[in-house]
Formats: structure tokens, C-alpha cells, sequence
């Protein structure tokens, strides 16, 4: 395990060694510490100590400069306050509280009191859910009471005291046990709507899967989607609010994060990049193209350039 104490004007050179690279401010009186514990390639367990006012913000550019590993962090808060935001939601963290966050979109992490957390960094890849789902998870509250998040919270605070008596292979096992609690627990988050089981969560689910299911169609806008769904576009706006956005923003990330994925797989490098923006609903180029931007700080072309990798023949 690697231990570091370090001020406020090392915080930015710590985030980008042990967490990922962002912008961090910290008042004059702010002292940190960082334990950073490797369990397998891509795969870490760190505890984090903060003490005076801080806030880290990764920005969409840097968020688009993300490596291949395409990392995700989950972070339990031990003790103090702090909030996260992301993907236009926020999260209030107390003691217990854990939240989702991927490094391939704009962070915001702020606090003003003493905090303590444990983060597991992990690729995406580990995750046996799909990237529309784990995108969904981001940046949602998880229940402290849950037994889930209560067995999972444990489990990376113990694994964090008992890591360094483990052997490689036991540390490699362990993260990865970590992981698979973790989608377990996931499974409460998801879809993460206040009041899922009553009728207004069972329709803002349909609606959200009917958007997933027809990205591709460019008539496809609020007053589309709520008239398919026998409500008023009013309505549609007031359950969407339960999830911290609003539908036509909904329904933009998804194309996007959908036109992100095409880019990145090997399978569609032959693909026109206006050709990909239709398959995502967007018939304009130069729209796509400044949304892509205006969301991850580059264009699609440029994401290609930098992301894809070629596994095998194209196709």
C-alpha cells in the first residue's frame, strides 16, 4: 500500500496519480492523505482523508482524453459531507452513502467539512451490466439501510485493512468480489426512481426504455413521447424530474452515449461518422457534431481518432 500526505497545492498532482486527472482547489489550511492500494491491473482500492475546504471538477475535455481502460469509481463516504455531481444530477454524501461515478464524463466533487472515503476504481469492463444501465447508476443516491450497500461497505473497509497480508492472486480476487458486489447492489439503484413501484416510476421506466429503443427515430421528441404515452408533455416533464433531468435531455444523452459506443467499436470504423449520427437519431452532421462536442470536448471524429482500437480484421 502506498501512503502520501500532501497540501492543497499538491492536490492536483495526487488526484491525477491516484484518482484521475482534474482541476482541484483547496483553501490554504486543507491537508489530505491518500492510501492507494493496487488489487490488479486496473483495479485499485484507495482511502481518501480530507481535511479544509476542497472541490475537484473534471472537465468534458478531460473527461474525452479518458484512456481505454475506460475507468469507473465507486466511492463509500466513512465520515463527513460531501457532494457529487454528474450527468446534470446531484448527490449529497453523509456517512454510509456510496455513489457511481465513470471518468468518461464531467465530475464535480466538493466539500467544506472533514471527510474520509473509501473509492474503488475498476474498469468498466468488470461490470456485467450494460452501458446504458451503469450510465443510469451514475451519480444516484444509494440507500445506507439497504443490506446491500451495508454488506458492501464493510467489505471494502475491511478488504482495505487486510489487502497488504493478501497474495497477488487473493488481492486479485478480492476486487473483483468487490465488483460483483457492487453490480449486485446496483440492482436497487436501478432504476433509481423515487417511488419505482408505484405507477408514475413504472411509466417513467417505460418511457425511458421506449427512448433506448428508438434512438434511431428523429421524430422522437417530448411531444412525441408523451403522446405515445397518453400523457401530457407537462406530465412528461414532472417524471423526468424524479431522475434529475428533463426528457429531451434524457433523450440526447442517450443518443450520445449510443453514438460514443459506435465510435469506439471496431465494427463500425468503416462507418461514416454522418452516418453514425443517423443511426442515433441525429440527421444533421453539424448538429451531431456540436452536441458530441459540447457534451465530451471533442468531435466525433476526433473520439474516434483517439478510442478506437482495432481487435481483429474490420468486418
Amino acid at each position: 500500500m502506498q501512503i502520501h500526505e500532501f497540501s492543497g497545492e499538491e492536490l492536483e498532482d495526487v488526484a491525477s496519480e491516484f484518482f484521475m486527472p482534474a482541476i482541484a482547489r483547496a483553501r490554504p489550511d486543507y491537508r489530505g492523505r491518500v492510501a492507494f492500494q493496487e488489487l490488479d491491473a486496473a483495479l485499485a482500492l484507495t482511502q481518501w482523508r480530507h481535511r479544509g475546504q476542497v472541490s475537484v471538477v473534471r472537465t468534458d475535455r478531460m473527461a474525452a482524453r479518458a484512456s481505454a481502460d475506460d475507468l469507473m469509481l465507486f466511492s463509500v463516504c466513512m465520515a463527513g459531507q460531501s457532494r457529487v455531481r454528474q450527468h446534470d444530477r446531484f448527490v449529497d454524501l453523509a456517512p454510509g452513502a456510496g455513489v457511481l461515478n465513470d471518468t468518461r464524463s464531467r465530475y464535480e466533487w466538493g466539500s467544506s467539512t472533514e471527510t474520509r472515503s473509501l473509492t474503488l476504481l475498476f474498469s468498466r469492463e468488470l461490470l456485467p451490466i450494460r452501458t446504458t444501465e451503469i450510465t443510469d447508476c451514475c451519480a444516484r443516491s444509494m440507500d445506507t439501510a439497504a443490506p446491500a450497500m451495508h454488506m458492501l461497505s464493510s467489505y471494502l473497509n475491511r478488504l482495505s485493512e487486510v489487502a497488504d497480508d493478501l497474495t497477488g492472486h487473493q488481492r486479485r480476487n478480492a476486487g473483483r468480489a468487490a465488483v460483483d458486489l457492487l453490480a449486485m447492489t446496483l440492482q436497487d439503484v436501478t432504476p433509481s426512481v423515487p417511488g419505482a413501484d408505484d405507477s408514475a416510476g413504472v411509466l417513467l421506466d417505460v418511457m425511458r426504455t421506449h427512448i433506448r429503443k428508438h434512438l434511431a427515430d428523429p421524430e422522437l421528441r417530448v411531444e412525441e413521447l408523451a403522446r405515445q404515452h397518453h400523457i401530457s408533455v407537462r406530465h412528461a416533464y414532472t417524471l423526468f424530474e424524479r431522475i434529475g433531468t428533463t426528457p429531451g435531455a434524457y433523450l440526447r444523452e442517450q443518443r450520445l452515449l449510443a453514438a460514443r459506443t459506435m465510435l469506439s467499436n471496431p465494427r463500425y470504423a468503416r462507418l461514416a461518422i454522418s452516418s453514425i449520427g443517423a443511426a442515433v437519431g441525429f440527421l444533421d452532421l453539424s448538429t451531431f457534431e456540436r452536441a458530441f462536442r459540447r457534451q465530451y470536448g471533442t468531435t466525433p471524429a476526433g473520439w474516434r481518432r483517439e478510442h478506437l482500437h482495432h481487435s481483429g480484421p474490420l468486418p
